[in-house]
């Protein structure tokens, strides 16, 4: 373990990667959940207020935890080209990079990395900019099953299992 790595506290068995303002979350403070985000703070657009408060501050492409730290890994990246810093949903969801196949694997492989042997990662995507298609060959792997939601059905619900297959 490096000087910049963490245990896991042995009391939270899942990691969001990216949790933003934890609006997917019924319990935004759930006892077994370490929530992590590269921001922190409180954004205000048009008289929208967002608030990003992680448990740790950390970029999903370099997390702070030991390997196979996990059993529930959520990886839900920014998704959308076009959203600006001062947008209210670039502040709810955060902004996709230019070089986002890069940082997108990264990602991927990080949260793999930190979940246990046959763990599982929910990763949630929009392929309203991007394609699902072209998601899959960036990552290098193929979901077990998956759910597409929302009104016009372009978030897409994708659950990985991590096997000798997947990593």
């Amino acid at each position: 373990m490096t000087q910049n790595t963490m245990e896991a506290d042995k009391e939270k068995m899942i990691l969001d990667a990216t949790c933003g303002s934890k609006m997917m979350w019924f319990d935004k403070n759930h006892p077994d959940v370490v929530y992590t985000d590269k921001r922190k703070g409180r954004f205000e657009a048009y008289g929208n207020i967002t608030v990003v408060d992680p448990d740790i501050q950390a970029n999903f492409t370099n997390l702070p935890f030991a390997d196979e730290s996990f059993y529930l890994v959520v990886f839900d990246p920014p998704h959308s080209k076009w959203l600006g810093p001062n947008t209210i949903l670039g502040q709810k969801y955060g902004q996709l990079f230019s070089n986002w196949e890069i940082e997108i694997k990264a990602g991927f492989d990080e949260c793999m990395r930190v979940l246990k042997q046959h763990g599982t990662l929910i990763f949630k995507w929009n392929d309203k900019d991007i394609k699902l298609s072209k998601l899959i060959k960036v990552i290098g792997a193929t979901p077990l099953f998956g759910h597409p939601s929302g009104k016009h059905g372009k978030t897409i619900w994708m659950t990985f299992m991590k096997t000798n297959k997947t990593i």
